[in-house]
């Protein structure tokens, strides 16, 4: 393999380009970040619902819709998205969307009597982290501002009663994913135009 010299413009315009590329690429799968908003609040939502009747033993069938969402997302890589160009910064971050995702997953399955009362607002902190590092890789508000508000709501999950945390992992589905999706769609539909 040959070596190339970059002088620093060419190497920031070249990082410049990738960043540009790979913000593309999220303004395309604004779909996807709201496919995982609304998937969270159909399942806390049914969570609470159930609590509310006192129907605490089916709470965890909800939960069932998240390894199908992942089976989806596969469908969905295998369909259209692994025709798209790929970045270095795009697969860095859907790799940690991945790690973060199936944390969560082994989290809750395993470890929920372990964590207990703080398992809403962890969760909410970790997607939070997810989120704005994303955003403040591809230099993107909605992400960064989406991100940095679902911190604050993992953070204050965390003074709110267990009985509402429900609520806190639905509001930081709105601000983390479905509010940036559909901005992203927005702004893919206007560069159509």
């Amino acid at each position: 393999m040959e070596k190339t010299n970059f002088t620093p413009e060419e190497s920031l315009l070249l990082i410049s380009r990738t960043i540009e590329e790979t913000k593309q690429r999220f303004k395309e799968s604004g779909h996807v970040f709201i496919f995982w908003g609304v998937l969270m609040l159909i399942v806390f939502g049914g969570q609470h619902i159930l609590w509310l009747f006192n129907l605490n033993k089916y709470m965890i069938w909800t939960v069932v819709l998240f390894p199908l969402g992942g089976f989806y997302m596969i469908y969905l890589w295998y369909t259209d998205m692994r025709k798209r160009p790929k970045t270095i910064i795009g697969n860095i971050l859907g790799n940690i969307g991945w790690i973060i995702g199936m944390n969560l997953l082994v989290m809750g399955v395993l470890f929920s009597n372990q964590l207990g009362e703080a398992m809403a607002p962890v969760y909410i902190i970790l997607l939070s982290i997810m989120i704005m590092v994303s955003g403040l890789s591809i230099k993107s508000k909605p992400l960064t501002i989406g991100g940095a508000l679902t911190n604050l709501i993992g953070l204050g999950t965390f003074l709110v009663e267990s009985d509402y945390h429900g609520f806190s992992m639905m509001l930081a589905a709105l601000t983390g994913f479905i509010i940036p999706g559909i901005l992203f769609n927005i702004a893919r539909r206007k560069n159509h135009v």
